[in-house]
């Protein structure tokens, strides 16, 4: 009987051709600075855990103490029986930490990103939209159906105009990343807020890496250009990750009570998937607090950031346009970015390749993260190994 999908078998040689084929590496330990990836200690460039809180020993209890005590699974989707009161909570201290009336927790960044933008707008809408914009948002941006125009990287002009133009749209929205996740650089808000405020556009910002990164108390990317003395920071809609700096899982929005209330009613992620357990809720609550509690971790995510960043500069690298702890090293040839990453691990640095489709073609690059937990003999460490295979590539 012959197989329907066997094609597929020729796509992924052609993919292993190309070098574009993902084989992802498997952690075998708590995702920390250093740590074991495939039997192998490394430097770990790789991950989000931004502020170190993925192992924190307060986020280990609160969830082992909340599995004991509330069980492994909610068992049902929110509007059934799967709203806990911690879920409702965790949704109170998220709104308090943006800013915002109230908020929502999703499954995943991704679904609230792709959901929100769904649920809010019709074929009769118009989404003016960064041309880096993160994925979910595309998608999102697909399923609504809204007419979508694309404005040029951070080009508040472009943007505006575009929003300018769409005359006939009943609705329109202008929706930006709050930092570009594979270029690391922050968007122009305070140009795109006055640019929705003046088209009467709904202004949405995706601040997954953003938040907990971001500002003097790490709320995001409002915080960060002093945007609080306007009416909800000049942002109706904030979303935001539970995965990245917060270091557990799922997603959120933050909002008025209205967009909370329809997101309740007719967001599809929201409406058809479990809610998040115990665990992982219990572990939310107690991120936030070691934020509140623990102000040196944003201070020392930031210092390690710009110690490795000037190494990486000193040693003659093209770090591109990068501001945050998201520093690219850009190879350009896809084949040698992931030779690049190869050699890395090869030297005890674990720092993927990142090829298109995921940034654009001769755009290539191993994308580093660093952390909190990151100490400067583990950064030294790093460069060696950066300065070692980038002399035998030809990239320094």
């Amino acid at each position: 009987m012959s197989d329907p999908l066997a094609y597929l078998k020729e796509e992924l040689a052609a993919l292993e051709e190309q070098g574009l084929r993902q084989h992802p590496r498997v952690l075998e330990g708590e995702q920390r600075a250093r740590t074991r990836f495939d039997g192998r200690d490394v430097v770990n460039l790789a991950s989000n855990n931004y502020l170190g809180l993925a192992a924190h020993p307060r986020l280990k209890e609160a969830a082992s103490r909340a599995a004991s005590e509330l069980g492994a699974g909610s068992g049902a989707v929110r509007t059934i029986a799967g709203t806990m009161s911690m879920h409702l909570e965790l949704e109170r201290r998220f709104a308090e930490f943006k800013g915002a009336e109230r908020a929502l927790m999703f499954q995943a960044g991704f679904t609230a990103n792709a959901g929100t933008v769904a649920a809010i707008l019709t074929n009769e809408d118009v989404i003016v939209s960064d041309e880096l914009n993160h994925a979910s948002i595309i998608d999102g941006a697909r399923l609504s159906r809204a007419q979508i125009k694309v404005y040029p990287h951070k080009d508040v002009e472009a943007a505006a105009a575009l929003l300018a133009e769409s005359t006939d749209a009943k609705r329109k929205l202008l929706i930006t990343d709050g930092v570009f996740s594979m270029d690391g650089d922050i968007a122009p808000l305070p140009g795109l807020v006055e640019a929705a405020e003046n088209a009467g556009a709904i202004m949405m910002i995706d601040d997954a890496h953003a938040s907990g990164v971001l500002g003097a108390t790490g709320r995001g990317t409002v915080e960060h250009f002093g945007l609080h003395a306007r009416p909800r920071g000049g942002v109706d809609i904030q979303v935001g990750t539970l995965s990245k700096a917060i270091g557990v899982l799922g997603g959120f929005i933050a909002g008025p009570d209205h967009l909370i209330e329809w997101l309740v009613n007719r967001g599809r992620p929201f409406l058809f998937s479990t809610s998040a357990p115990p665990a992982v809720v219990a572990a939310c609550m107690a991120a936030l607090d070691v934020l509140r509690d623990e102000p040196e971790r944003l201070r020392r995510l930031w210092d390690r950031t710009r110690f490795f960043k000037s190494g990486l500069s000193d040693l003659g690298f093209d770090t591109g346009i990068s501001e945050t702890p998201i520093t690219p090293v850009i190879a350009g040839d896809e084949t040698k970015a992931v030779e690049f990453s190869r050699g890395l691990w090869d030297e005890g640095v674990f720092t993927p390749a990142v090829v298109f489709p995921t940034v654009k073609r001769g755009k290539a690059r191993v994308r580093t993260i660093v952390t909190a937990d990151h100490s400067e003999d583990d950064l030294r460490a790093a460069l060696t190994a950066f300065e070692r295979v980038g002399g035998k590539l030809g990239m320094i």
